[in-house]
């Protein structure tokens, strides 16, 4: 059994994918499941960190650093999609939240307010980049590219 059918994008860490089709975006169900998931995650580490105990100012203050990311699109497209794949995916939050419960407590809740911010971003529909446009994700298409798209189909 193969994950991947002949034509089918295979994941890599910028999601290369040329040319794009519009047959390849998660939509109707899968999609709202997906944004769902988000809107879990969010939750979930919206609790945990008023469970932590630590300043909301902090979770104000972070919560939208990995943002920042997109400032590696000034160097160019696939710089700023790497940085901002690696910067908006699960791996990331899980990794540093296991640092903390190796021994270094004052990352759990820098991991929690990373974790919030990415189930929020994929709360609405906001996904990891394909290096192809800013505006394809892995979610479907945002921004000027979906606004095209509306009027076209």
């Amino acid at each position: 059994m193969t994950f991947f059918s002949p034509g089918m994008v295979k994941p890599s860490l910028t999601l290369r994918s040329e040319p794009i089709h519009a047959d390849r975006w998660v939509v109707a169900g899968p999609r709202r499941w997906l944004r769902l998931e988000g809107l879990g995650l969010l939750v979930i580490c919206t609790v945990l960190f008023a469970q932590s105990q630590a300043s909301w100012w902090l979770f104000a203050g972070l919560f939208l650093l990995p943002d920042l990311s997109f400032a590696a699109y000034l160097l160019n497209r696939r710089a700023g999609t790497i940085a901002y794949n690696l910067t908006h995916t699960e791996v990331g939050p899980v990794i540093l939240g296991l640092v903390a419960l190796m021994g270094f407590p004052d990352a759990l809740p820098v991991a929690i307010i990373w974790g919030a911010h990415i189930g929020w971003d994929r709360m609405l529909g906001y996904g990891l980049k394909y290096d192809s446009d800013f505006d394809h994700t892995h979610l479907g298409l945002i921004g000027k590219a979906a606004k095209a798209a509306r009027q076209t189909g």
